[in-house]
């Protein structure tokens, strides 16, 4: 009895491991962590490839966590240049913002660069902490060569090899990480409206 009790607990273990682990083939099967929920641990890269921690980041100030696509997509930008237009209101609000995307750290610098960013890019090129909070999903063969077909060679975006985006999305987190407000849409045509985004924080102070 006592070995079924150690077999099916290891068992239990095995599969919220693998449940954790297993990336879907599309942003609509996605099941990300909810509002209330407390983001966990993980390291991200800086402009300059340095790693950072991200709890100790949030640590400092209120933040609003970004994650948009790379700095190829052109949804993605319009989003990050909207964010520059009201990051000094963001800021004003007791806000920072962190975006972070599947860039290496050196596509990440042409991003800040081109676009004058004030905030903080961060790099999550392995996909690791997207797949944390569960908003990672695989594209396959059929999108890999669509993407290809438009000059989008993700391998060379982020150094990897996985072909694994995140859904677009923004966090609201207090400085003990706690959600308190989530926007995810699979349709990476739509994002968090500027003036919405403010709402929500004037809401939440």
């Amino acid at each position: 009895m006592k070995k079924l009790f150690v077999f099916l607990l290891l068992f239990s273990a095995s599969l919220s491991f693998a449940q954790k682990e297993t990336v879907p083939n599309a942003a609509e099967d996605i099941c990300p962590i909810l509002v209330g929920e407390t983001i966990p641990a993980g390291n991200l890269k800086n402009v300059e490839g340095e790693n950072l921690g991200i709890r100790k980041l949030i640590k400092k100030q209120k933040t609003v966590l970004v994650f948009y696509r790379g700095n190829w997509c052109p949804y993605c930008n319009l989003q990050l240049n909207g964010l520059q237009e009201i990051e000094k209101d963001i800021h004003d609000l007791g806000f920072q913002v962190l975006a972070i995307s599947a860039d290496k750290p050196e596509k990440l610098k042409e991003s800040a660069e081109d676009g004058e960013f004030r905030y903080q890019l961060l790099s999550d090129a392995k996909m690791e902490y997207a797949r944390k909070l569960g908003i990672a999903y695989q594209l396959d063969d059929k999108a890999q060569k669509r993407y290809r077909a438009f000059g989008v060679k993700l391998d060379e975006q982020s150094g990897e090899k996985h072909y694994q985006l995140p859904a677009p999305a923004v966090f609201v987190l207090n400085t003990e990480g706690e959600i308190q407000f989530s926007y995810i849409n699979p349709n990476y045509k739509v994002r968090l409206a500027p003036e919405i985004l403010l709402a929500v924080l004037k809401a939440t102070e």
